[in-house]
């Protein structure tokens, strides 16, 4: 049986405006299986000169991290591929225009990694690769972490959530959960219904509010919640 995949807003709400965006390592080791693997090589990297003292006792670890880091790179660059139309749909629906999702990054090769070899020494971390690369969110050709406003970045974050959300029911091996904590606090009438209706296709979405008609929209099942009780 194939375990149903999660969406939470809470997991993305340190997307915006600081932080390194998340989305693509987790859609590429979603989909891809390789997300994970260079956090297991780049470890040794780091920690191999310092308890052996050797140049040498790096090579097999510089290699790998190049094999696996560059790997990594090619499977975000497709994730970021599939999200971003989804992206753009999902922000214009919620009155963010131009959304537009970039992932410019150069995979590593064992040859710069070697021609930094010391300063990654001296500091005791590796200093090139896919764990520094960032994904650019962006509506208008502005970046919403430099630029946009908070309610610009907070739709942003929700639209990133409904495009992943729509690229597992497409693609995963079931739909998903989506889970959304308060997030129609945030939103006007128009923009609840617009959640609303992107909210009825396939997959099961389980939504927190202060008050049951936040949502333009009669729930498969209410759940309410009272000090010490829910019924």
């Amino acid at each position: 049986m194939c375990s149903r995949p999660t969406v939470s807003s809470s997991s993305r709400a340190g997307l915006l405006p600081g932080g390194r965006t998340s989305t693509a390592l987790w859609g590429a080791c979603f989909l891809s299986g390789r997300a994970s693997r260079p956090s297991t090589a780049r470890p040794w990297r780091n920690g191999t000169p310092r308890s052996v003292g050797s140049r040498d006792a790096v090579s097999p670890w510089t290699d790998r991290v190049a094999d696996l880091g560059s790997a990594l790179v090619e499977a975000r660059q497709e994730t970021i591929a599939l999200l971003a139309p989804l992206f753009a749909e999902c922000a214009l629906e919620l009155g963010l225009p131009g959304g537009e999702l970039r992932y410019d990054a150069d995979p590593p090769t064992a040859e710069a990694l070697e021609a930094r070899l010391d300063d990654d020494l001296d500091r005791g971390t590796t200093g090139l690769g896919p764990h520094l690369h960032d994904v650019e969110i962006r509506a208008d050709d502005r970046d919403l972490r430099r630029f946009g406003s908070q309610g610009e970045q907070r739709l942003a974050v929700l639209s990133l959530i409904l495009a992943e959300a729509a690229l597992l029911a497409e693609r995963g091996p079931a739909p998903p959960l989506l889970l959304l904590d308060d997030v129609l606090s945030e939103l006007d009438e128009g923009r609840r219904a617009a959640l609303a209706e992107r909210l009825a296709g396939p997959g099961q979405t389980l939504i927190t509010a202060t008050a049951a008609s936040a949502l333009p929209a009669e729930p498969a099942q209410l759940v309410e919640v009272t000090p010490g009780a829910a019924r």
